[in-house]
């Protein structure tokens, strides 16, 4: 193996979970990877001090410019926009800082984020790259990547869950939710569903989902004595927590997510569009 592609070999999936978490999309991350090493096999090794630091740049360089242009796709998207599940393995729960950083509540948070405050705040609280690194790969001043840094540490923090809810407390409320649709007693759900509840589902208009988010718990309870009990309900490791996925005639149907904040539900989310259900049969690997 040639010394450019054991580089990239190396470091590839800390390259994707960099243009993962930055984009929210495993087939966008995966254009930025391909773009990524067609960059680095024309660079000279030799004039490299650093390859990881190298590659990190080239990565979110080309992740910032396909985040811009994926905010205009999702500009005429069909109803809400969901980032796309990734089955992750059991050692992605382990290291707690990443199953954060890349859970759907988090992903969501980000989703707030001008893309350059996506880039320096993932690199930095996520990745704990150097402000000098960070400020080559955006392309800004030390000075200007501490401010942005700050500016969007302090967004985050305003909008991230309350209170880092456990696996068991994940699973404890899915347990909840999958016997809710297996026997229609909605009660035990209800129990530890927030009040202002927000219920997202995301068919990008290729299956039925709500066009809109379904806000407060009377309302989410009215959607969710609509769903039909399906064939096959399986918990699951999405994100780094677990989830619930739902296959119909042996196909993933959707996937279910879950944000808790002080032990009850605050987020339902529900990722059906057939074309962000592509990385539920294998496990992604994710690294720091």
């Amino acid at each position: 193996m040639d010394p450019a592609t054991e580089a990239f070999i190396a470091h590839r999936n800390l390259l994707f979970t960099v243009a993962y978490e930055m984009l929210g999309s495993a087939a966008d991350a995966e254009d930025v990877l391909q773009e990524t090493w067609l960059r680095w096999a024309g660079v000279e090794l030799d004039t490299v001090r650093d390859h990881r630091a190298f590659l990190v740049k080239i990565t979110t360089r080309q992740a910032l410019d396909r985040l811009r242009a994926l905010d205009r796709r999702k500009e005429s998207y069909v109803g809400p926009w969901l980032p796309e599940p990734l089955l992750t393995a059991p050692d992605v729960a382990e290291d707690v800082e990443l199953a954060e950083s890349v859970s759907m509540a988090m992903l969501l948070v980000l989703e707030t984020l001008a893309p350059t405050e996506r880039a320096v705040f993932v690199l930095r609280d996520v990745f704990a790259l150097e402000y000098e690194e960070i400020a080559e790969a955006v392309d800004k001043s030390q000075a200007a990547v501490r401010q942005i840094a700050h500016r969007a540490r302090a967004h985050v923090a305003a909008r991230r869950p309350r209170g880092a809810a456990s696996a068991a407390q994940t699973r404890d409320a899915l347990t909840a939710f999958q016997r809710a649709v297996e026997t229609g007693d909605l009660q035990p759900l209800l129990d530890i569903l927030a009040p202002d509840v927000v219920f997202v589902s995301d068919g990008g208009g290729r299956r039925q989902a709500a066009l809109v988010p379904v806000v407060g718990v009377d309302r989410v309870a009215e959607v969710l004595a609509r769903v039909p009990a399906l064939a096959s309900l399986r918990p699951a490791h999405v994100n780094g927590y677990p989830a619930l996925i739902f296959h119909v005639d042996g196909e993933v149907d959707t996937v279910v997510a879950v944000r808790v904040d002080d032990g009850r539900i605050t987020g339902l989310y529900a990722v059906r569009n057939p074309d962000k259900l592509s990385r539920m049969e294998r496990e992604t690997a994710l690294h720091r």
